[in-house]
Order: structure tokens, then C-alpha cells, then sequence
């Protein structure tokens, strides 16, 4: 019992993945401001705003809507996240302490914090807040579909293995999925499903600062806005880490392999902060097409190419 709240609220769960997700934060910032000829925040700027939201500031309830859904939605999302790091970062970490068909319990814990967003948007009452959830869900309704497809083509390139630490170890026993073109085009599918999981530009749509006032968050503040602050934080960690465990043989955590480990996981957080910085926000019907149209073809093409071999 010891041994599994260590491995949830220390290592690799909550504590670690929140501290590596808030300094990717800062990595990508920093990257956002160079590309656009700004200095950037210093490294500790992630941790000095959740901090001072978790404080400093005042915790502010809606006058109207349902007071206790409001406050539990972040709560649950937090405990989404924090649950997939761990079934995520563990048999990458050699751990191996996960079970058969964990690769599909992932994917349904994945999507609890954006669910967790929804509903606690709709139970803040602001008439802003609900359009932000409305966006949100036909967000899901495109994308899920792409993604649950993502999973069954790496599922398949695995000799149907759904376990992550049996995926892991056939990458490593071989050739990593991404050296195949099915594995390219896998990359392509799961990078922008990880920008629209994690809200990223242009698939921001749900939140749209200049239309909207951050949407389904209008409402959140002080310490129940730290605890979404600390899930996007978890959730850039551990989404660039599935990809790299999908598709790049995960982490090998000896020698030299420490420092590989950390390029894989920066270089496709690299790839999701040039995404957002050199395109504009999507409306709801072009992401929609985009997701149920394009990359839909795009995963099942993948697919085909993983039956022939390719």
C-alpha cells in the first residue's frame, strides 16, 4: 500500500510529473519567445504562478451554478491525470507493475481531465463558461475518434500487445515504430492529437482568451484553478512521454540513455510549440473536418500500411 501511494503521489506520479511538466511549461514559453524575439520567463516562472495561485490568491465561487460539482471538477481532473502519468512513466521507468489491456485503460483515464473541464464549466453558471464546454465537446467528438484510432495502429504494430511495457520492450528488441512510414505517419497523427488534448494553438478553441476569457475557466481562481495549472502541467509531460513509449522505444535510463530519454520528450514538445506558434486558432467546424476527415484518413492509411508490412 505504501509502495503504490509513493509511486502515485511521488514518484513518477503527481510530485514528479508535476515538477517535469512545469519546467517543460517553462521550455515551451521560452521557445515562444524566441520565436517571436522576446526574452522569456526565468526557469521558476511555472512554479511562481501555480504557488501563487495555490497562496496567494482568493479561491472566488460563483454566485450561480453548483458550488461543490464546481470545486470536485478540477479535483478529479487532477486525479485523471496524475493516474496516467503513473501507469505511463512506470514500465518506462522498468517498473513493470501494470496489467494486460493497460494501454486502453490509459486512454480512458486520458480523457478525464477534459471531461472534468467540461463539467465544471457547465456547473460554474457563466453563460461564457458554457460555450467554452460546448467547444470543448465537439472537440472530443473529433479527436477521440483519431486518437482510440492511434492507439489500435500501435496496438497492431505490437503484435496486438496491450501492454505499455510489452510495446516498450518489442521497440527496443527491434526497430522503434518510428523508423517505419506507417510510424511517421503515426507521429504526424499523435502530435496533433496531443495539441488538441492539451489545448495548444490552434486547436485552443475551448479556451480563446480574446473571444471568449479563457472559456471553460472563466470562473477558476486561486486554489482550484492551481489544480488545472498543475494537470496541463502533468498533462505536457505525459502525453510528448506516450508518444515517445508508442513510437520511440520509451526511455533507456542508463549512461547516455538518460540524456536520449530527455531529447525524445523535448524534441516533440519542441514540435507541439512550433505547431502553435506558426498557426492561427481553428473554428470549431475546421477542426472538426480536420480531425474527422483528415487525420482519420490519415490513421487509417497508417494502419493499412502496418498490415502490409510497412
Amino acid at each position: 500500500m505504501a509502495e503504490t501511494l509513493f509511486y502515485f503521489l511521488v514518484y513518477p506520479g503527481l510530485l514528479f510529473a508535476g515538477v517535469v511538466g512545469g519546467l517543460l511549461s517553462w521550455f515551451d514559453r521560452k521557445v515562444t519567445a524566441q520565436v517571436q524575439f522576446r526574452k522569456g520567463p526565468p526557469l521558476l516562472q511555472p512554479f511562481y504562478d501555480f504557488l501563487k495561485l495555490l497562496l496567494v490568491k482568493e479561491t472566488i465561487l460563483p454566485a450561480r451554478g453548483a458550488k461543490i460539482t464546481f470545486l470536485i471538477a478540477p479535483v478529479l481532473g487532477l486525479f485523471g491525470a496524475t493516474t496516467a502519468a503513473s501507469f505511463i512513466l512506470l514500465p518506462m521507468f522498468n517498473i513493470n507493475i501494470g496489467f494486460e489491456g493497460d494501454v486502453m485503460v490509459i486512454f480512458y483515464l486520458l480523457t478525464i481531465p477534459s471531461l472534468m473541464y467540461i463539467i465544471g464549466a457547465l456547473a460554474s453558471g457563466n453563460p461564457l463558461a458554457s460555450v467554452g464546454a460546448s467547444r470543448e465537446i465537439k472537440l472530443i467528438v473529433s479527436y477521440e475518434l483519431t486518437f482510440l484510432l492511434f492507439f489500435a495502429a500501435v496496438i497492431l504494430k505490437a503484435d496486438q500487445a496491450m501492454r505499455m511495457s510489452q510495446i516498450i520492450q518489442i521497440q527496443a528488441q527491434a526497430t522503434p515504430f518510428i523508423g517505419s512510414i506507417s510510424g511517421v505517419l503515426l507521429l504526424i497523427v499523435g502530435l496533433f492529437c496531443t495539441q488538441a488534448k492539451l489545448g495548444m494553438v490552434p486547436f485552443d478553441i475551448a479556451e480563446a482568451e480574446t473571444e471568449i476569457s479563457e472559456g471553460s475557466f472563466i470562473e477558476y481562481s486561486g486554489t482550484v484553478y492551481a489544480m488545472v495549472k498543475l494537470t496541463k502541467y502533468i498533462m505536457l509531460f505525459i502525453l510528448p512521454a506516450l508518444m515517445v513509449a508508442f513510437l520511440m522505444s520509451g526511455f533507456n535510463l542508463e549512461g547516455t540513455g538518460i540524456v536520449w530519454a530527455i531529447l525524445k520528450v523535448l524534441a516533440v514538445v519542441l514540435l507541439l510549440t512550433l505547431i502553435r506558434n506558426t498557426n492561427p486558432r481553428l473554428k470549431v467546424k475546421q477542426a472538426m473536418r480536420f480531425f474527422l476527415i483528415g487525420m482519420n484518413a490519415l490513421v487509417i492509411i497508417a494502419i493499412v500500411l502496418t498490415y502490409l508490412g510497412l
